[in-house]
């Protein structure tokens, strides 16, 4: 229905990368409209810490490096209708690691709304065929 590419910040590790993309990717949904959604990526870490705050009903306090980002994610996810959140392997992430590499090389925010983006759309293709 809708993606998104943009550079973010300098990062420490691949777990704040991984929190920063999935907090712009609620914002944006968010900002679309959307009440309901599906979360998934392929960091445990992160996925299980979005989870601990969500069940919690952000009465859980993150206090790790990363926990304010959880926190906001948490919070973000609260006032949605529907989510669902849940690890998937790497190989069923090949169009958002598209979309990410994309990233690198852009300026500024891409979007695209009901069409595949051209960075991922052989990683869809190949989805679609191998499942």
């Amino acid at each position: 229905m809708a993606s998104l590419s943009v550079k973010g910040p300098a990062v420490v590790d691949s777990e704040e990368a991984e929190v920063l993309a999935c907090r712009k990717a609620v914002e944006f949904a968010i900002d679309l409209g959307f009440y309901s959604f599906i979360i998934e990526g392929d960091n445990k870490t992160v996925l299980d810490s979005i989870m601990s705050i969500v069940m919690a009903r952000a009465t859980y306090s993150n206090y790790s490096r990363l926990g304010h980002l959880y926190e906001d994610i948490g919070c973000l996810i609260l006032g949605l209708r529907d989510v669902s959140i849940s690890c998937v392997s790497r190989s069923a992430n090949f169009a958002a690691h598209s979309l990410a590499r994309y990233a690198n090389c852009i300026e500024d925010e891409v979007v695209w709304l009901e069409d595949i983006p051209p960075p991922a759309l052989q990683a869809v293709y190949d989805d679609l065929q191998f499942g």
